[in-house]
């Protein structure tokens, strides 16, 4: 199975396109910017979703389902909202096709017009606050936790595979609160759940930070973000969640009594992460040889690939892994054990690679005789010979190292890419010879970051919020600025 990658530094977009289609992630579909999203690709999203699943229960959310149709109506109710999304929304306006008089083929019924027409669901805030109001009476009521697993739909013009797709899956919280400071401390807390999650499973390194006013989630108060860096230096939105103050409360009337029986308007947030998680945790390990996948998700943990002549080696190798795969299923690993007899080893090897296994393990007729397995990490390509009774424990091993590694490789390679600039002239210079995320001081007008934008490309990820108070003057107009923010190119 050769893989014929191009290679990284040559194009690194059409690696990225390469490697999501030959390793058997996703493909394109019939309808433009929509994907299929293949069984060991979904196998990787759903490991991410059992696990953001856990932590989110465990920080006292519930899932829920709401319709994917919201009125028109309702996306009108918040201004900032509906402008923010109106450019990419899709319309349902007819509920019936028929055949054409003239043969011609179906077409739309025109006597079949919604009296209202529909959209399809960018997001879901509009629906869920109209739904709230009918559950939200008392502050008894309060907080209102709600977690929902859904598909989304923006019409982009611009797609790729993961990162950028008219119809994505997402996790969507929507919570509701009696005050402010709950609201904020919730917003916080899912940012750093977030940030948990992209660093000890995805093995991503990420900076939590929060948006400027222009680049906040339409009709938010504050975006809380955390934002990680790929390999070609281009920038990453991992997640982000929202406060949203009383926007979403004051446009669908969500009010609680309180304690004291007054009626006040309710605090909310919304947070997500997407299939866009698919596309971080490619472009941040991957090599020219294929996927490189944490441990903690990959769908296959080990494969043993036999090698044999004729069916009685076969037979007796599969006798020797048998008690080897049952021990380690015991200890939750997931093991393959690829005994085809229509490829050759050589193929299986690349196969693996291509896929990211972690841990492959070779067994052929001298193994078998001195009582050793060959085992082969896929992040660092070291190959060992290791007998039979230490084989688990290796694996064991090798599980949490390879995930350390190549989380401290990703982080090593941010911290030689975020570059402190004092000028104009040396943060164009940097962009285009290095690349990553520039640290710059900005004056805090959006006039300004504009100007950068439409000059560079570059945008502001986030200001950090670790960031140190700092005297300084803006890079371009000279004027004060009292801490650095992060500039970059991103996706």
């Amino acid at each position: 199975m050769g893989k014929n990658l191009t290679k990284r530094a040559e194009d690194y977009s059409k690696w990225y396109n390469e490697l999501v289609v030959k390793a058997d992630l996703a493909e394109n579909s019939g309808v433009r910017g929509c994907m299929v999203i293949k069984p060991y690709g979904y196998a990787i999203w759903e490991k991410m979703q059992a696990q953001l699943d856990i932590m989110f229960k465990e920080t006292g959310h519930e899932n829920a389902y709401f319709p994917l149709f919201i009125p028109k109506s309702y996306l009108s109710k918040e201004a900032s909202h509906v402008e923010g999304f109106a450019k990419e929304c899709a319309v349902v306006t007819h509920y019936r096709l028929k055949n054409a008089e003239d043969g011609s083929g179906i077409i739309v019924d025109p006597e079949a017009k919604l009296e209202e027409e529909l959209i399809i669901r960018p997001t879901s805030e509009t629906i869920i606050w109209d739904t709230y109001r009918r559950w939200i009476q008392s502050y008894r009521d309060l907080p209102l936790l709600i977690n929902q697993w859904a598909n989304v739909v923006r019409w982009e013009m611009r797609t790729r595979l993961f990162l950028r797709t008219a119809e994505f899956l997402w996790q969507e919280g929507h919570t509701a609160h009696a005050t402010e400071k709950e609201a904020i401390a919730e917003a916080e807390q899912m940012m750093n759940v977030y940030a948990e999650f992209v660093e000890n499973y995805m093995a991503v390194p990420v900076i939590k930070g929060t948006k400027t006013a222009s680049e906040r989630f339409a009709g938010a108060l504050e975006t809380y973000c955390i934002e990680a860096l790929m390999q070609d230096g281009k920038a990453l939105q991992a997640g982000t969640s929202h406060f949203l103050g009383q926007n979403f409360a004051k446009a669908f009337d969500v009010k609680f009594a309180t304690k004291e029986g007054v009626q006040e308007y309710v605090w909310a947030t919304s947070w997500g992460v997407s299939t866009r998680l698919m596309g971080a945790l490619i472009m941040t390990h991957s090599d020219d040889n294929g996927l490189v996948l944490p441990p903690k998700l990959a769908p296959i943990q080990v494969v043993i690939v036999p090698i044999y002549k004729g069916e009685d080696q076969l037979d007796a190798i599969s006798e020797r892994v048998a008690p080897l795969v049952k021990e380690l299923r015991s200890k939750g690993i997931s093991v393959k054990y690829d005994d085809r007899d229509t490829h050759k080893p050589g193929f299986k090897f690349n196969e693996y690679e291509l896929k990211g296994v972690p841990v492959r393990l070779a067994i052929g007729q001298r193994d078998m005789d001195n009582g050793t397995f060959e085992v082969a990490r896929r992040d660092t390509f070291e190959k060992e010979t290791v007998k039979a009774d230490e084989v688990v424990a290796k694996i064991e091993f090798l599980m949490k190292d390879i995930q350390t590694n190549i989380h401290n490789k990703a982080l090593e390679h941010r911290r030689t890419h975020i570059t402190e600039v004092n000028s104009y002239e040396e943060f164009k210079e940097v962009l285009e010879s290095k690349g990553g995320f520039i640290s710059a001081h900005w004056d805090g007008t959006s006039e300004t970051e504009e100007l950068v934008k439409e000059q560079t490309k570059a945008t502001i990820r986030c200001i950090p919020i670790d960031a140190k108070e700092e005297a300084g003057v803006c890079m371009v107009t000279g004027k004060p600025s009292s801490k650095r923010v992060l500039f970059a190119k991103a996706y």
